[in-house]
């Protein structure tokens, strides 16, 4: 999961209600500059993020080393619930190992639409399983289908592996059956970072690209160098510049951080496909995600920003705790419908 290496950098809940207010006055003056207003947190929101931070905070307890911390998110996410009312097929996508899931309503084995979602984690950890709920959340919501990949993980693999195996893919999809036009490319944290550097390579091969890409909370900069990384530090209890700083390194190796192969903020985005950015107000990625938005939007692309009040990293997950998980997986459905060319009947 994308969290800090030291348990001890996992803020405690209590911290995170000093800054409700300050992160609320910090909303009303981002959205307003950079999109949709979500609107203010309500108490119960509050009290929902309090809860899940308390069981991040339970399960990261000694989690130091990447391996601990993909065990720790994997236990995390197993006790959750999975998803419900959909189908499944195990898929092979030339050699990536993928789960193709459809709304239980629709049987068919592929259909017209597909969400093709690369899951977070640090580039180390998360897999098809931390990522199901959200990923059927999404098919039920947006009547699609939904490709979930388990891409190579670090340490064991670097840079490239994972970007390349998203990208074998969505290639993938549209060898077998998915028109360019109603394929969304869409992940959260590290699984953002390789998404939107998919699409980059798939401009750069002037190979056709996607109807939109969707990217929550995405790591945007290896170089760490946004200002929300300071001025958030207090308020984010899952990443901070130390943390981003660490995974860079093996995921890199000698590459620089700034390289726009691996920090999309760097990459030129003229002739990006439409973009959806969500990201929590109190985030350490918060201007990764800003500062992506506006270069995308001064390129001439169609960027939709969401800045949610209190969300903690990776909120999305966790449509069984919040209700605000809910809310963010509907309006990621939505932007996909808007922009598949074979949108669903009502």
């Amino acid at each position: 999961m994308n969290g800090r290496n030291s348990p001890a950098g996992i803020r405690a809940p209590r911290r995170l209600a000093s800054l409700f207010a300050a992160l609320a006055t910090t909303l009303l003056l981002t959205t307003a500059a950079v999109g949709q207003d979500i609107g203010p947190q309500s108490q119960t929101s509050r009290a929902q993020v309090e809860k899940l931070v308390g069981l991040w905070k339970d399960h990261f307890a000694g989690a130091d080393s990447l391996q601990q911390q993909r065990t720790a998110f994997k236990a995390l996410m197993e006790a959750t619930p999975g998803p419900t009312r959909i189908q499944l097929r195990q898929i092979d996508a030339d050699g990536v190992k993928a789960e193709l899931m459809w709304p239980a309503r629709l049987h068919h084995p592929i259909g017209e639409r597909v969400i093709l979602y690369i899951h977070g984690g640090g580039f180390s950890s998360g897999s098809i399983r931390t990522h199901s709920l959200l990923a059927g959340s999404l098919a039920k919501a947006a009547s699609s289908d939904v490709l979930l990949i388990d891409y190579r993980l670090m340490p064991e693999y670097g840079y490239p592996a994972q970007i390349n195996d998203a990208l074998t893919a969505y290639r993938w999809l549209l060898d077998n059956g998915y028109d360019n036009g109603n394929v969304v490319v869409a992940g959260d944290g590290a699984g953002g970072n390789i998404a939107i550097e998919t699409v980059l390579r798939q401009m750069q091969a002037a190979k056709p690209l996607p109807a939109a890409v969707v990217a929550l909370s995405p790591i945007t900069d290896l170089a760490a160098t946004g200002g929300s990384m300071t001025s958030n530090a207090e308020s984010d209890p899952l990443v901070d510049k130390a943390w981003i700083e660490a995974l860079g390194k093996p995921y890199l190796g000698r590459r620089p951080p700034t390289d726009p192969q691996v920090s999309p903020l760097y990459a030129d985005m003229k002739g990006f496909p439409p973009l959806l950015l969500q990201v929590g107000s109190g985030e350490a990625l918060l201007d990764d995600t800003l500062r992506l938005a506006d270069k995308a939007r001064q390129a001439g692309v169609d960027v939709t920003t969401e800045v949610w009040p209190g969300m903690p990293h990776q909120w999305q997950l966790f449509p069984s705790l919040l209700d605000d998980a809910d809310r963010a997986s509907q309006n990621i459905a939505e932007f996909a419908i808007r922009h598949f060319v074979d949108r669903p009947k009502e």
